[in-house]
């Protein structure tokens, strides 16, 4: 909650907290987005959400449907917490004595949040793109031998975490994992500046009285509602930084050199339409994720896990 005085390490451990319970509940959504935003015209294996997790289930186990959600719970706890804090700091010093935020300086607090936490969402997306498309990849080479092109840049059968960061540090350096990074940042600063002013705002519209805070699941909706609408404004922009952000692919499928090599070949190839692929996933993902987030902050789970940990005595 914006309006509770929180320490900082609350604040991270709120964050944390938050960020795993969301991705475990809707890691296989997320799933299903990349491989959707990725698949592109003459190698078309999915129709929908629900045929990209009926056909991985049957052809990977239900633990394909986690392909990369380690690196996600490993970074999701440092990427949730500096967006929740970078966001409560910027609206704490953007108040003036404590008055009420207007819309510009809700916005600007949420583009400081969006900016500070590319910094861990760059390489983990970047890494759970490739683990999560590995199983497209493969299921083309069965049914579509002549779709994918040997000798790709990751050619792991079943790539880990860790070899794709040493082969992606040995072959480019620090730069092999902060590759998208220019499309990262498209797609975050927005979704913060729609997100973060739109729940504050209807977060205040279910509060007890003037300055009582709002019900749970007031901030659970609100969280959801915010978190849907800006994951939805910016899909475009996430199947930009998807397509740049993927090292293997078929060998009828195009390749990018930048931003906007990749809008004017999806424009020409695919039409406007492909911008909104996997836009209802996406909705699914971002909505309870937020929604867990927002949550976990009233119930001040950080405050309850730091009043047990053990004092230090000066």
């Amino acid at each position: 909650m914006a309006d509770k005085q929180i320490s900082l390490p609350a604040k991270l451990i709120n964050g944390g907290v938050a960020g795993l319970i969301g991705v475990t509940c809707v890691f296989p959504i997320d799933l299903a987005k990349t491989r959707l935003q990725n698949q592109q015209n003459g190698s078309r294996l999915y129709t929908s959400m629900s045929d990209c997790l009926i056909k991985t289930i049957r052809s990977e186990g239900y633990f394909g449907m986690y392909r990369g959600a380690a690196v996600n719970l490993t970074l999701v706890t440092p990427e949730k917490a500096i967006k929740l804090a970078a966001n409560d700091f910027f609206r704490y010093h953007l108040s003036k004595d404590g008055q009420k935020l207007t819309l510009l300086r809700e916005m600007l607090a949420g583009c400081g949040a969006g900016t500070c936490q590319v910094i861990i969402t760059t390489p983990m997306e970047m890494l759970k793109i490739q683990l999560q498309d590995a199983g497209r990849i493969a299921a083309q080479r069965k049914l579509m031998p002549q779709a994918v092109t040997p000798g790709g840049p990751v050619e792991v059968k079943s790539p880990t975490a860790m070899q794709l960061t040493r082969q992606l540090l040995k072959e480019k350096g620090i730069a092999g994992l902060y590759k998208g990074l220019g499309a990262t940042l498209l797609r975050d600063v927005p979704f913060s500046i729609i997100y973060f002013p739109l729940f504050a705002n209807l977060n205040n519209l279910g509060k007890r009285g003037a300055d009582g805070p709002a019900p749970f699941y007031v901030s659970f909706v609100s969280g959801c509602i915010a978190g849907s609408t800006a994951a939805v404004a910016v899909n475009p922009v996430d199947v930009i930084k998807t397509r740049l952000q993927s090292l293997t692919r078929g060998s009828q499928e195009d390749t990018y050199s930048g931003v906007t090599d990749c809008i004017r070949k999806i424009l020409r190839n695919e039409g406007p339409s492909a911008f909104l692929k996997g836009a209802y996933c996406r909705a699914l993902v971002i909505a309870p994720l937020f929604g867990i987030a927002q949550v976990v902050y009233f119930l001040g789970v950080g405050e309850f896990i730091l009043s047990y940990l053990p004092k230090r005595n000066n």
